[in-house]
């Protein structure tokens, strides 16, 4: 393989020169997993983020869950039934043991929703997927009732997403201690041996795992090395190299490479990961980073006024990005879905790049000679986020808005967009449910501790009318009006450029030869699901 001089090149030869000559798949019991983003804690309830869920998945169960495809599946719940339009049952599968050998039961499951909404300093939780319920019964050791505000025809989805916790070890623990180990005792494939923030999971398997799927095989790895290697080219390096036997996020100029080289297999399929602009909605007037034209602050917050916030969607130059940046990798999005999802709304289309009317909607908003604004960006959470960033910079320079970038990574961004800090940011969000509600509740609708909605609406974005259509449609218990409702909200949203969606990406993995993967449209890279070529 000709490699080009360049210093991607140099740290290539290097590991290349360096690494130990990798066991063959059949032989190793150990597999090393290179991911492109970092997982901030083992607290399945700390942060509702991509790779934190990733890896909750493997140490922990859920009462449901969802295949490679999004398609529902039991997992703890053995089955569960409506009892009427407001109460759901859940009956829980019998034999099911804690990493630490004791019986799991309902009073976990009751444990679980009661601190899955309320964790300390969580910078986007999961509260939206409880919202609504009034009470949960326990009804026998393996029995528990959902009480529900009102029909809630997506609870069984939304419990695909709330990882079910030991109560005798979480019971009074906090983050730290599920970050430590202490109390993170769950039921999933593999047991957390060690976490280090930034650098790796290791975990190793449970034997007294039974998949809920009888044909579903155990996981084959005795022991998994879950490395963060957020350098794209370090990444790619690795597994050329053997010291990792899987990575994903392949970034788009080397996805060509990898697929022609005959030690590597490409998989790949559409996601269900939105990158989108996010606006501060909350402050009146003078916000960091944004100013006149000689730095001195705004009197007013130009993202509230819907005229500059189509004025920048329509300034930007999505297709170029898409194909430039990407290099394909993506594909330009109106919306937070891809087509064939429920509540998808064909309807909704990119806004068409469009400079000189972006200008003209700026001067009738106030702001004919623009303004300056700094745009906050993470570096290391998805494909080329910081070019991305740096492209849309670009094109709202032209449009007469000056900005400049301001990269950080995940570690420290997340948090600080979660306090709000930031008066517009890059972000993403991906939508593991499969269906449009799961946006409109946590990424757009007003956020409220009672109700559980917004839990990552940190720019507090506000629309009462659009919330009444939200929960119209999650009260609606025929699938085909529930859709229609929602597309209406996903119109609704759009219009009103709530968010302003960039792109939808695609997920890709590498494996060496010898190791297979099923990719999964929530981009999760799961070390169970990697097996031995037969």
């Amino acid at each position: 393989m000709h490699i080009k001089s360049s210093p991607r090149a140099a740290v290539l030869a290097a590991t290349l020169a360096l690494a130990p000559l990798a066991a063959s798949p059949g032989q190793a019991q150990t597999l090393n997993v290179g991911i492109g983003a970092p997982i901030t804690s083992l607290d399945p309830h700390f942060f509702n983020a991509g790779p934190n869920n990733g890896m909750a998945t493997h140490i922990f169960r859920f009462l449901t869950q969802r295949d490679a495809a999004l398609r529902l599946q039991p997992d703890l719940a053995e089955s569960w039934r409506a009892i009427n339009e407001t109460t759901w049952e859940f009956k829980l599968r019998q034999g099911v043991t804690w990493h630490d050998g004791k019986p799991l039961t309902a009073e976990d499951v009751a444990f679980t929703v009661a601190r899955a909404p309320n964790v300390p300093n969580s910078p986007g939780g999961y509260g939206g997927f409880l919202a609504g319920i009034e009470r949960l019964e326990v009804v026998d050791a393996h029995t528990v009732r959902f009480h529900m505000a009102s029909p809630s025809p997506l609870l069984p989805g939304n419990m695909a997403a709330v990882a079910i916790i030991a109560k005798h070890a979480a019971e009074g623990a906090s983050t730290a201690d599920f970050n430590s180990t202490r109390a993170a005792v769950g039921a999933g494939p593999y047991r957390a041996v060690s976490y280090a923030s930034g650098d790796r999971v290791v975990l190793e398997r449970f034997d007294g795992y039974v998949p809920a799927n009888p044909a579903e095989p155990r996981a084959h790895w005795a022991r998994v090395n879950y490395r963060m290697i957020v350098n794209d080219g370090g990444r790619v390096a690795a597994v050329l190299a053997g010291d990792v036997d899987i990575i994903d996020q392949i970034p788009g100029n080397d996805l060509a490479r990898l697929k022609t080289n005959n030690a590597l297999t490409v998989y790949e399929i559409q996601g269900v990961r939105v990158v989108y602009i996010a606006f501060d909605f909350m402050r009146d007037n003078a916000q960091p980073g944004v100013t006149d034209n000689a730095g001195q602050p705004l009197a007013t917050n130009p993202f509230r006024d819907a005229r500059v916030r189509r004025a920048l969607s329509m300034g930007i130059n999505r297709a170029a990005i898409a194909d430039r940046v990407m290099s394909g990798t993506a594909s330009p999005n109106g919306q937070w879905l891809p087509p064939g999802t429920f509540g998808h709304n064909p309807a909704v289309q990119p806004a068409a790049f469009d400079a000189d009317q972006a200008r003209r909607l700026l001067a009738e908003a106030g702001y004919p000679q623009g303004f300056k604004l700094t745009l906050f960006t993470p570096n290391d959470r998805w494909a080329n986020d910081a070019q991305t960033a740096q492209a849309i910079a670009q094109f709202w320079t032209r449009i007469g808005i000056s900005t400049q970038i301001e990269a950080q990574p995940w570690a420290a961004f997340s948090g600080r967009s979660a306090r709000n800090e930031f008066p517009v940011r890059m972000a993403s969000w991906g939508s593991s449910t499969g269906e449009a509600s799961y946006t409109l509740v946590n990424v757009i609708g007003t956020r409220n501790r009672e109700t559980r909605w917004g839990a990552v609406n940190s720019g507090g974005y506000s629309n009462e009318a659009l919330d009444a259509m939200t929960r119209q449609a999650l009260a609606t218990l025929d699938d085909e009006k529930r859709e229609a409702m929602l597309r209406e909200a996903v119109q609704v949203s759009m219009d009103d450029v709530a968010i302003m969606p960039i792109h939808q990406l695609k997920n890709f993995w590498a494996a060496r030869r010898g190791f297979t993967y099923e990719p999964r449209m929530d981009e999760r890279t799961l070390a169970f699901r990697v097996r031995p070529a037969n």
